[in-house]
């Protein structure tokens, strides 16, 4: 059976597929989108959304427990995972409801069930051919299991989120962005943490002065961490787990949480069968996500590159608007926004210090930071923390870097610093609210500009 042939079809319905195929209908392109599970992916049904939320339920918890230094007499009686999984599963199930309502008034036809790409113009779905000028893959990420039975014992995020209890210990593989989000939140729900990480240092892919202060707060919050160590091998035991790792030490807890990262969900889909091009499982494709074979195309995790959802879904968008004729900005990777939501929150976008004396030589780079505890919102949060401006002597602001409460939400203005390529003199100049967080980004102006007020020294 053969339909009539749409200008994209996409294969995936997650940030990435969504995004393209909202925009394309946008634009007017007749779209066919293909999905085996629900629109909205992984980041909305087993991830990014229901993460955040169980980690506000645990940012609540905290609230309670030190609600009494502010004069506010309140008591933590317990957590109940089944009332915090309703609450998070409302939170997905009403997103969903606008997603599905969208791609609906868009006129894009949702096609259900398990695609496979056939040519290089085709998908078929149970039996059925899809035809399409444009093919877009976009068939997402899975949890690596390292080789490990999965099971109530041994999880991976998908079947913690799922957990009707918090768990009394956990040992978690992996101090990466997964990883140091579970461990803040099981911690703050009364869980004894231990974090195993293979690299020198937590949340490695940040500038090491955020894994630094990252370090320092975990160990305030007794959160054991064990870096430079490598897993061996883990037991069931009547209690749990046994985790061995390679230096001959063993850790003991009722689960163990996978948490190296996701590998591209591109298995038995016929992309290599068609043609296209890979490595390690990944779609190789250019900055505007054309693979080698005309008219196909790919965007989010199978792409190499950082895995963040907002990263595809402004891929999606590149390839609809490339596929219409437009002139789109591409992607780049070192000026996409990241956050890690766990207490304190980390947020970054733009070079590191260490990578930007890489690329412009280290007698080139300059950095500047400002300590939050000079900031009053800061201290009425009772938060502690950074904010640091790396930029190239005489130059743009290649760089920026927080961490501290609600720092997540002051991402957006270091996107622009950094996408913008402001200097110091530039972003120093602009008036920033008394008193809120996004002064703390002012003030570390201020220090780079070299007319620092609120800074020692």
């Amino acid at each position: 059976m053969t339909d009539t042939v749409y200008d994209m079809v996409v294969l995936g319905a997650g940030s990435g597929g969504y995004a393209a195929a909202l925009r394309g209908a946008q634009l007017g392109l007749s779209v066919a989108l293909i999905e085996a599970d629900k629109v909205g992916g992984t980041c909305l049904h087993r991830g990014c959304v229901p993460t955040k939320a169980i980690l506000h339920a645990a940012e609540t918890a905290d609230a309670v427990r030190e609600a009494g230094a502010l004069g506010i007499r309140a008591h933590l009686e317990g957590i109940d995972m089944n009332t915090v999984n309703d609450y998070k599963d409302g939170v997905i199930t009403r997103m969903y409801k606008g997603l599905q309502g969208l791609v609906s008034s868009r006129g894009i036809e949702l096609v259900q069930g398990w695609g496979k790409l056939v040519a290089k113009d085709a998908v078929e779905v149970d039996g059925r051919v899809i035809r399409g000028r444009n093919i877009i893959l976009a068939s997402g990420s899975y949890s690596k299991t390292i080789g490990q039975q999965v099971d109530d014992k041994v999880l991976t995020s998908e079947g913690a989120l799922q957990m009707d209890h918090v768990p009394a210990s956990a040992v978690i593989l992996g101090g990466g962005v997964i990883g140091v989000e579970f461990a803040s939140a099981w911690a703050s729900l009364g869980c004894q943490v231990t974090i195993i990480e293979g690299l020198p240092r937590l949340v490695p892919n940040e500038d090491e002065a955020i894994s630094k202060m990252l370090e320092r707060s975990f160990r305030k919050r007794k959160i054991t961490f064990k870096t430079k160590t490598m897993f061996a091998s883990v037991d069931r035991t009547e209690a749990g787990v046994r985790v061995h790792t390679e230096d001959g030490a063993s850790y003991d807890a009722e689960v163990m949480l996978i948490a190296v990262g996701r590998g591209p969900a591109t298995a038995n889909l016929g992309y290599e069968e068609v043609g296209v091009a890979m490595d390690r499982g990944f779609v190789l494709a250019d900055e505007y996500g054309r693979t080698n074979i005309e008219g196909v195309w790919a965007v989010g995790d199978i792409v190499p590159g950082v895995q963040l959802a907002h990263r595809g879904f402004a891929q999606g968008i590149v390839v609809a608007e490339k596929i219409a004729g437009l002139a789109p900005e591409p992607v780049d990777d070192v000026k996409v926004p990241k956050v890690t939501f766990c207490e304190p929150e980390i947020a970054s976008v733009g070079l590191t210090e260490a990578k930007a004396k890489e690329i412009h030589g280290a007698e080139n780079v300059t950095t500047a930071e400002f300590n939050v505890a000079g900031n009053a919102k800061s201290q009425i949060l009772g938060t502690q923390g950074f904010v640091k401006l790396v930029s190239v002597k005489g130059g743009p602001i290649v760089g920026f870097h927080a961490i501290g409460a609600r720092m997540g939400e002051q991402v957006g203005e270091g996107q622009l610093i950094v996408n913008w390529e402001a200097d110091a003199d530039d972003l120093a100049a602009l008036v920033h609210a008394h008193p809120t967080q996004n002064e703390t980004i002012g003030e570390a102006a201020m220090v780079l500009a070299g007319k620092a007020l609120h800074n020692h020294g």
